[in-house]
């Protein structure tokens, strides 16, 4: 059974909820935020980042310019051909002693330079010593989704914080036309919203020797060699907080949030970034998601040709240092049930038609609600209890029915504004969705599938 039938009506009846189907449909595009340009300075500074129970530990993160310091690092957005340079200046703490540089994973012929200061020749790269700059030089030569992260030290400076996204945007890219939505050259790989999920993990027992009693007395620990992850993040946040507003003022550091949305029939691009050190099996509910690239190179056997060696999975495994994109969709194909209720205005019509001249078991969408036709008119297959009766969760409308609210008792709902249906999306390693042991937590968000007309920033 496909993962969007098993958990449409425990998502439905456990979460789903509120607003109007808007007439006709409006596309606006979900784009991953990040720093535009070929031309990037970034530096590597300590700071905090928080968990939702109460935790706040130091971190080592890169800020754009000479700001505050995120985590992750910023997401690099760039053109495919660009030649694309990004300074990195070492602020860290004089006393962790450490150089600061980069590594950049899938990109070739990448030149490193002193550009102020003093530099080590380090094992990988030119690496800049504490208040020096080197820069890197690359030609962005291949579209992709791309990891970015320290060079120097990377067992120690990846946990604390030092890496990011990249991502190389394909010639002729357009995000304001259906055509130029592409994350690579194949029209296979178009897509009308983009999400990054950028998967990490700390130990925290690490970042708290390391803040109280230095980068020594952890290499005398041990802990680098058996670290015990208790904390695994999205974008930088740990469940709740990666469903709360991006640059909420009370997580200053970490800007970035994670909660997917689309609508019936929309092709939702994930990109997916294995940051921390652990594989991480990453489930989306709701349906299953089309694998079109690993490590910026699409699944096809003739470059620029259809995506024909794509896969269908229902859980992302997300590897250490690689990266994954898929398109998602959801449409409620086979589901039984009209979604939106048997309403006259959405009952027994498919494009116009009756169901007389659409039987059930013909194919087709709704082109205004893109429901599945064959569903149109049939009523939901349960009867709902009392909702006096009930206790709901903060997803619940008061309705089973997209875009489509009712009442609740006082204190209940209020969570899905505009009638979505939500799942939930997380790691299927059940510890990787707590926060230090408590649940929920963790690496986990919601997916919503907005009413058509429903904007989508």
């Amino acid at each position: 059974m496909r993962a969007r039938h098993r958990s449409l009506l425990t998502a439905s009846i456990l979460l789903a909820a509120s607003a109007a189907v808007a007439p006709a449909p409006a596309r606006a595009q979900a784009v991953v935020p990040g720093l535009t340009g070929s031309a990037f300075t970034l530096t590597a500074r300590a700071d905090r980042i928080s968990t939702p129970d109460g935790g706040s530990f130091l971190f080592w993160g890169f800020a754009a310019g000479g700001g505050q310091p995120q985590y992750p690092g910023p997401t690099l957005i760039v053109q495919e051909g660009a030649t694309v340079t990004v300074s990195v200046t070492n602020d860290l703490p004089l006393a962790a002693g450490q150089r600061a540089s980069l590594a950049f994973p899938g990109q070739t012929g990448v030149t490193a330079a002193c550009t102020g200061g003093t530099c080590t020749q380090g094992a990988v790269t030119m690496e800049a010593n504490a208040g020096s700059t080197v820069t890197y030089s690359f030609v962005a030569a291949r579209p992709g989704t791309y990891l970015y992260s320290s060079a120097s030290r990377p067992d120690l400076q990846a946990e604390m914080g030092l890496f990011g996204a990249l991502i190389v945007r394909p010639t002729g890219f357009d995000a304001g036309t259906p055509d130029g939505r592409r994350a690579y050259a194949s029209p296979d790989s178009a897509y009308d919203h983009e999400y990054l999920f950028l998967l990490s993990d700390i130990d925290s027992r690490i970042h708290d020797v390391v803040e109280a009693e230095g980068v020594a007395a952890l290499d005398a620990s041990g802990l680098l060699a058996n670290p015990e992850t208790n904390y695994w993040f999205i974008n930088g946040r740990n469940a709740p907080d990666t469903m709360a507003e991006p640059g909420t003022s009370r997580l200053p550091t970490q800007p970035y949030n994670s909660m997917p949305r689309t609508h019936p029939g929309d092709r939702l691009l994930m990109r997916v970034i294995g940051a921390g050190r652990d594989l991480h099996p990453f489930h989306h509910h709701g349906n299953h998601a089309r694998i079109i690239a690993i490590d910026g190179f699409p699944k096809q056997s003739a470059a620029g040709g259809p995506l024909d060696l794509s896969h269908e999975v229902f859980t992302i495994q997300s590897l250490p240092g690689q990266t994954v994109d898929a398109i998602f969709d959801w449409t409620g194909k086979d589901l039984g049930w009209d979604i939106y209720g048997t309403a006259a205005e959405f009952a027994h019509t498919c494009n116009g038609r009756s169901l007389d001249d659409d039987p059930p078991g013909s194919s087709g969408y709704d082109a205004t609600t893109r429901e599945y036709c064959p569903d149109h008119g049939k009523p939901l297959p349960v009867s709902l209890p009392d909702p006096l009766s009930l206790t709901f969760g903060g997803f619940w409308g008061g309705s089973p029915f997209l875009g489509t609210l009712a009442l609740l008792p006082p204190g209940q709902g209020g969570l899905n504004p505009n009638a979505g249906y939500t799942y939930m999306w997380h790691s299927h390693t059940e510890k990787e969705i707590t926060n230090n042991d408590v649940f929920p937590g963790g690496m986990m968000t919601m997916l919503v599938i907005e009413p058509i007309g429903v904007p989508i920033p």
